[in-house]
């Protein structure tokens, strides 16, 4: 069983790692001002949003209380809802990562899900930097994940 979870592991590390390889330079390229690919500009729905996911683990490296729901709540209505008063979804999740000294570490975790017009993203941008900041610190966290991919979206 180990040499299957191991191999499985891997294979979804790998397989994450081309998709944003992939994608990835399409996006951003579509962010800096340039043509969309066809395939967005030929969907039937909706106008051009970005997805930001941003990944916020709760235990601390310091080995202090993990981060409750009421605090991650706080944190959510102080620094998040006034630059995205439109709406925001926050997902519970169960997390992997290897920290900076090489352990696996294995946490309670939080999605943030953000949807904006495609052309707010350089505006945008600084927001969602602050608040992954912002988390680091109030936290005492190593990182907060984040990933952009371009969408269509229709409400």
């Amino acid at each position: 069983m180990p040499v299957l979870s191991t191999t499985r592991s891997r294979l979804a590390v790998t397989t994450v790692t081309v998709l944003l390889a992939a994608g990835a330079p399409t996006a951003y390229a579509t962010l800096g001002g340039e043509q969309q690919p066809a395939a967005v500009e030929t969907s039937a729905r909706g106008s051009a949003y970005l997805e930001t996911r941003l990944f916020f683990g709760t235990e601390r490296p310091d080995g202090g209380p993990d981060v409750t729901d009421k605090q991650f709540m706080a944190f959510i209505d102080r620094e998040v809802t006034p630059g995205f008063p439109d709406g925001l979804t926050v997902q519970d999740g169960r997390g992997q990562w290897r920290d900076a000294s090489g352990r696996i570490e294995r946490e309670r975790s939080y999605e943030l899900i953000l949807l904006y017009p495609a052309a707010e993203a350089k505006g945008r941008d600084a927001r969602i930097e602050r608040i992954r900041d912002a988390y680091e610190r109030a936290f005492g966290q190593e990182s907060v994940a984040r990933l952009d991919e371009l969408t269509r979206a229709d409400f």
